[in-house]
């Protein structure tokens, strides 16, 4: 029995390990970004206007809300670029002093976006 034992343990521990190991929840990702890349493509490709791209990303920002997930890096600042190409002022401020709360490292970058759309 012990010779049997000494025989199979080492495959059905492996086995028990690969069981359990698929009953880990997936880690929550760092930040939502459903949308964002395949707008900042579009953008490049001037395929759809800046209304378009808007909208998408607007209702990208609205599913990262309902998901309690934070926008990726440049989301707010490509969104207030987006704004901008259409006039809205004070879209394109909210949207760069949101892109700097949510990442102080761009501070710099912003200032001066908002210096020279304020020109």
């Amino acid at each position: 029995m012990i010779h049997i034992f000494q025989r199979y343990s080492a495959p059905l521990t492996l086995a028990m390990a690969a069981l359990l190991g698929g009953c880990v929840s997936q880690p929550k990702p760092l930040y939502h970004w459903s949308g964002y890349q395949e707008q900042v493509y579009e953008h490049f490709k001037k395929e759809s206007g800046p209304e378009q791209q808007i909208a998408a990303l607007e209702a990208s920002l609205q599913e990262a809300r309902a998901r309690d997930e934070t926008p990726a890096p440049g989301f707010h600042a490509h969104l207030g670029m987006l704004y901008a190409e259409i006039g809205k002022a004070d879209q394109v401020r909210q949207q760069f002093e949101t892109e700097k709360a949510l990442f102080p490292e761009s501070a710099p970058y912003m200032d001066f976006l908002i210096r020279n759309a304020e020109k």
